[in-house]
């Protein structure tokens, strides 16, 4: 069945890039309406956008939605937390170009998620399910989804920096995965790479308190790591953000191999493109038991940093 919150949902931040305040109003949505953002701060009844891959825009550094000179981004952190706790309908009104960054991660999206809860709509569901094996790559950064039975994330990356140096992880998203171990990974940078950002215009909102920040095998953040391989923990946070944007639940394993936010889109893009690949699937009770939110409750935040 679809779902959405059972009440409106009040979240206030500060955008990682661009500094500013913004607030999210979360509120519930009829079937089929999917998952949308709303400028309120632009002119006339504000402008909406769909949080799909076809409204994504290049953007090396987080997920950007943009409908015609109207932009909403680095919406991955949010988007994973609406797929890790199985909603699929909402209107999401903001009143800034940037969805704020909270603690770096997903946990506070998710937490209030939760606290309101999601509401079954009665309507039927239906989700992709990988046929083939769809590839993209970039250099010696790739991403690829392939036929599984759930969606399924593996992930690898690679920094010289000691503190993240090599990392693996692969995890069956479902049994609410998401929330017990991923939600609370926060977004990670170099420190050679801070000053870069803000001579850039970007970072503009970053702090010790809302990233991970490295310096070679110093983690410079206090408190330090909430998981030793934190760093490709996140990667995952995004990969799955960032696989909602297909507009359904994925049947299929994701593999990133230094992949980001572009060579996912792309992998969308390319998936979309081979009709041959995937198909739509009706989401039985089995297949729905399956999904990253099924079952999830407030609960399940409570082991969660």
């Amino acid at each position: 069945m679809q779902t959405t919150l059972k009440s409106e949902l009040i979240l206030d931040g500060v955008g990682l890039h661009t500094g500013r305040p913004a607030r999210l109003r979360l509120r519930p949505a009829p079937a089929g309406h999917g998952i949308v953002f709303q400028r309120v701060d632009v002119a006339g009844a504000g402008v909406k956008l769909p949080a799909i891959w076809n409204h994504v825009e290049i953007s090396p550094l987080n997920t950007r939605l943009r409908v015609g000179d109207t932009i909403v981004s680095t919406i991955e952190h949010l988007m994973a937390a609406l797929s890790g706790c199985g909603v699929h309908n909402v209107l999401i009104e903001i009143d800034g170009p940037e969805v704020p960054i909270m603690d770096g991660s997903s946990a506070e999206f998710v937490r209030g998620i939760l606290g309101v809860g999601v509401s079954r709509q009665g309507n039927p569901l239906r989700a992709i399910k990988l046929l083939d094996e769809v590839r993209v790559s970039q250099g010696d950064a790739w991403a690829s989804l392939r036929p599984a039975t759930s969606l399924q994330i593996d992930f690898e990356i690679e920094f010289p920096d000691a503190a993240i140096g090599h990392q693996a992880k692969t995890l069956n998203m479902a049994n609410g995965s998401f929330v017990h171990t991923l939600c609370d990974s926060r977004t990670f940078c170099r420190n050679s790479d801070v000053e870069d950002m803000r001579k850039r215009g970007l970072a503009l909102g970053g702090t010790l308190e809302n990233a991970v920040v490295v310096d070679g095998a110093d983690v410079l953040t206090p408190g330090g790591l909430r998981h030793p391989d934190e760093a490709v923990r996140h990667k995952m946070l995004d990969a799955l953000g960032d696989l909602y944007t297909a507009g359904a639940p994925i049947l299929g394993r994701y593999t990133g191999h230094k992949a980001g936010h572009n060579l996912t889109n792309a992998l969308l893009r390319a998936l979309f493109d081979n009709t041959a690949a995937w198909r739509w699937v009706d989401c039985t009770p089995q297949i729905a038991a399956r999904l990253p939110g099924h079952g999830v409750s407030a609960a399940d935040m409570v082991a969660v940093a």
